[in-house]
């Protein structure tokens, strides 16, 4: 598995250009779209909020700042999911005509989702600098946490991608379910402990990736630091047999798609 992955660097990165052409060179707007989605998000509740239809209190900083962070934080979680299902389905024929390592497009994938987060930092530090968040020492803590974001949604979307390359029901109900998931994670509110939403948040294994990530831009004491640990452990051993069960699986749903 891991000489397959080192062996799929190059071709990795010409899929990577390839999709960056294609994704962002024949649009209009271009980059801007990756801005799209979380500012989307975001300015709905930041106006919710500020004409009173719903209160969020105990946010500790600014709330357009804090729903900004916490859609910006979500959508990496986001694109790391459906970076595997994307990218294996835009892959059908070179996949059932050519064999090569299949890591290559998931590596490809994987560069994509980064270079959409780079994107969208620049956005997060001018969120930081016009509503003065200033990160203290937590902020050493930012890193480990996006990359745990992104080892989450890349294990479940590995999961899912061979059956979503069968069904695309597996697609449609994943736009459909993430939009509640948002809901149901402290996204935009901050983290409730009471009641069945706080049980729901509680059992969220997304919730401690964002609140730590969040907290750890806003200087804020972490309070959720000891189940940030578990799910990003138990995500790095999921990722592992996730990545395991998709290279048994690929070779069966190619012959299933008539390679």
């Amino acid at each position: 598995m891991f000489r397959d992955l080192w062996a799929s660097r190059e071709l990795a990165w010409r899929i990577f250009v390839r999709d960056i052409s294609s994704q962002y060179r024949q649009t209009f707007l271009g980059y801007v779209w990756a801005f799209l989605p979380p500012l989307i998000s975001s300015v709905t509740f930041i106006f919710l909020n500020s004409q009173g239809i719903i209160q969020v209190t105990g946010t500790g900083i600014p709330y357009p700042a804090f729903a900004l962070m916490g859609t910006l934080l979500w959508q990496v979680f986001m694109d790391a999911l459906q970076s595997p299902i994307q990218s294996t389905a835009q892959a059908k024929p070179m996949l059932a005509k050519i064999n090569f390592p299949r890591e290559a497009i998931l590596l490809a994938g994987s560069y994509l989702v980064g270079l959409n987060f780079m994107i969208r930092l620049v956005l997060l530090i001018i969120v930081m600098l016009w509503w003065q968040v200033i990160p203290g020492i937590g902020l050493a803590l930012f890193i480990p946490a996006v990359i745990a974001l992104f080892t989450c949604g890349l294990a479940i979307g590995l999961i899912l991608a061979p059956i979503a390359s069968l069904y695309g029901d597996v697609s449609r109900a994943i736009s459909i379910i993430t939009q509640f998931w948002m809901l149901l994670t402290p996204v935009v509110y901050p983290p409730l402990t009471t009641g069945l939403a706080g049980t729901l948040v509680a059992w969220n294994p997304v919730s401690p990736l964002i609140v730590t990530a969040r907290e750890s831009l806003t200087n804020q004491p972490f309070t959720m630091l000891p189940q940030f640990f578990i799910v990003f452990g138990a995500s790095v051993v999921l990722l592992f047999i996730a990545w395991f069960v998709y290279r048994v699986a690929m070779p069966h749903i190619i012959v299933r798609l008539g390679g």
